[in-house]
């Protein structure tokens, strides 16, 4: 326990549907056996909150939460005033998949906090304490959401990736959201800057941030993704990662994939087309999913965040209070910023 005073109430944004945020009074619950309670400090946004925005949401969004331990219940080991992250996937810890370490493939998930458990955009949520990640005070608490979707789900599926495919000379990267980013800044610090990296959007402002942070653009307003990649000496990639979800977008990735190239789909969403002999067997190529990320994979990351931190910094474009959420959920949709914050 801290020596700061934890309400009996809290007032947590509610998603309400159509496009409009409200707010609304929920209690403050105390830790039970193996439980923290976590004061957020900041959560970012996502675009798979895009259906809690439009559809509305029986629990209170947020996915991406940094904040402080102010109380932990009985048989816990962390203790009060730990700076973390709060990992998503509220894993068992014992079935075959996280005894193996792949968390995020949990055959007992007892839930994912911000869609089916209260998450983050609250002042405080409760989770169990095997699902909190300590970063230490060398990292502020806002930029350490980076360690979640921005540098997990990238890394990771990067990595799975790169198990099918070591020579990797060019990287190709659908979307220019937060997420397509994030896996354009992983791919140049763990592949290095002479790989080519092409990233591909239609929105000139997350275009123009990828630039900054050393992607090779392709504006789709003006031409295809085979014309851009010949811009930059290129007919062809040899890994390719799908952060939008859009079959267009996986198609046409799929269409410039090299010999042995591998496709790793990070986006939920839409569907793609293959024939098998053809698209597969005869070039020897792979199509991947990727899920999130393991748990363990934050140790890393930790370190990446903290060797690059001006770096990756960037990806962060916008600030908001979070009694200010509806605007920053109205920009964030809109596709003008890059990742956002919301802070307490």
């Amino acid at each position: 326990m801290t020596g700061d005073t934890i309400p009996a109430e809290m007032v947590v944004p509610r998603f309400l549907g159509g496009g409009e945020i409200g707010f609304a009074r929920k209690p403050v619950r105390e830790p039970g056996q193996g439980q923290l309670l976590i004061g957020v400090k900041a959560n970012a946004l996502c675009g798979s909150e895009r259906g809690q925005f439009f559809d509305g949401s029986g629990v209170t969004p947020g996915h991406e939460a940094a904040g402080v331990v102010v109380d932990a219940g009985p048989e816990t080991g962390t203790a009060a005033g730990t700076r973390g992250v709060i990992y998503l996937m509220d894993f068992c810890g014992e079935c075959r998949s996280c005894a193996l370490g792949f968390t995020n493939q949990c055959m007992n998930k007892r839930g994912d906090v911000g869609f089916n458990k209260d998450g983050g955009y609250g002042p405080y949520v409760l989770v169990n304490e095997n699902v909190f990640f300590p970063t230490g005070d060398d990292v502020p608490l806002a930029e350490s959401t980076m360690l979640l979707d921005v540098m997990g789900t990238t890394g990771h599926a990067i990595r799975r990736g790169l198990r099918l495919r070591e020579d990797v000379l060019s990287l190709g990267i659908a979307g220019a959201g937060p997420v397509g980013l994030g896996a354009l800044a992983m791919a140049r610090i763990l592949l290095g800057s002479e790989v080519i990296v092409v990233i591909s959007d239609i929105s000139p402002y997350r275009l123009d941030l990828a630039r900054r942070l050393g992607g090779k653009v392709v504006d789709l307003r003006e031409k295809t993704l085979a014309e851009g990649l010949e811009d930059y000496g290129l007919d062809e990639v040899d890994l390719a990662i799908d952060t939008s979800g859009k079959g267009v977008a996986r198609q046409s990735y799929l269409d410039v994939l090299s010999k042995r190239g591998v496709l790793v789909c990070a986006g939920h969403g839409e569907g793609l087309r293959l024939d098998v002999s053809r698209d597969l067997i005869a070039p020897e190529r792979a199509v991947l999913g990727s899920e999130y990320f393991c748990y363990d994979e934050l140790h890393s990351n930790l370190q990446i965040l903290r060797d690059n931190l001006p770096y990756l910094g960037q990806i962060i474009t916008h600030r908001f209070a979070v009694q200010d959420i509806q605007e920053a959920s109205e920009i964030f949709f809109r596709g003008e910023t890059g990742k956002v914050l919301v802070e307490h």
